[in-house]
C-alpha cells in the first residue's frame, strides 16, 4: 500500500493498516518495541514518514506512532500528549513536524534538524502544509509570512530568507535581469 526508507531501513504499510519494517535496528528497521499500536487493526495506520534514522506513522485515530533512533525523531514521548488528530507528517533529516487538525503544528527529534520549533510556535497557527529540507522546516501560513525554523542564524527563522523577502519587496528588484545576456 506505501513504503518509505530511512538511510538503511524500510516500513510499508500493508493493505491491513498494519506497518512491517526491516533493515538496520538503529535507522529504524526494528519496531517491535511500538509493535502493537503499529498492528492495531481497529486503528490502522494510513501514512508512515521516514527521517534519516527513524519512522513516524499516523493512525486513523490520529495518534503519531514513532520509532528508531531517539536523536532522530525516534522518540516522540515528550510530545506525545500533542500528538492527537493529526494529519499530516512531514520528515527533515532528523526530525519530524506534524499538523495537528486544529492547524497547530508539534515537532520532534533534533533540534538541529527542525526538531524544536519552540521560537517560532506561536507563528505556527492555522498552517495549512509543511515541507522539509535536510535541516528544517517551512509552514505554509494563510495570510501570512511563510513560518521557517530549523537550522538558523540563532533566532529561529533562517536569515536570508527574509532578507531576500526584504529585498525583494522593498527594491522591486527584477532578478531575471541577473541573468540577461
Amino acid at each position: 500500500k506505501h513504503i518509505q526508507g530511512s538511510a538503511y531501513a524500510f516500513a510499508a504499510i500493508l493493505e491491513s493498516g498494519r506497518v512491517v519494517t526491516w533493515g538496520h535496528p538503529g535507522y529504524g528497521g526494528d519496531s517491535s518495541s511500538v509493535n502493537d499500536l503499529l498492528s492495531d487493526v481497529t486503528h490502522p495506520v494510513t501514512h508512515v514518514q521516514a527521517s534519516e534514522r527513524a519512522f513516524a506513522a499516523i493512525r486513523t485515530d490520529g495518534q503519531v506512532v514513532a520509532w528508531g533512533h531517539a536523536e532522530y525523531g525516534g522518540d516522540a514521548s515528550g510530545v506525545q500528549n500533542q500528538l492527537q488528530n493529526v494529519q499530516h507528517i512531514a520528515a527533515s533529516k532528523g526530525a519530524f513536524a506534524g499538523i495537528r487538525s486544529d492547524g497547530k503544528v508539534v515537532t520532534w527529534g533534533g533540534s538541529g534538524y527542525g526538531g524544536d520549533s519552540s521560537k517560532v510556535q506561536d507563528r505556527l497557527r492555522d498552517v495549512t502544509q509543511i515541507k522539509a529540507s535536510d535541516c528544517g522546516f517551512t509552514a505554509i501560513v494563510p495570510d501570512a509570512e511563510p513560518v521557517t525554523w530549523g537550522v538558523t542564524d540563532g533566532d529561529g527563522i533562517f536569515s536570508d530568507f527574509d532578507s531576500q523577502i526584504g529585498e525583494s519587496e522593498e527594491s522591486g528588484e527584477n532578478y531575471e535581469s541577473e541573468f540577461d545576456d
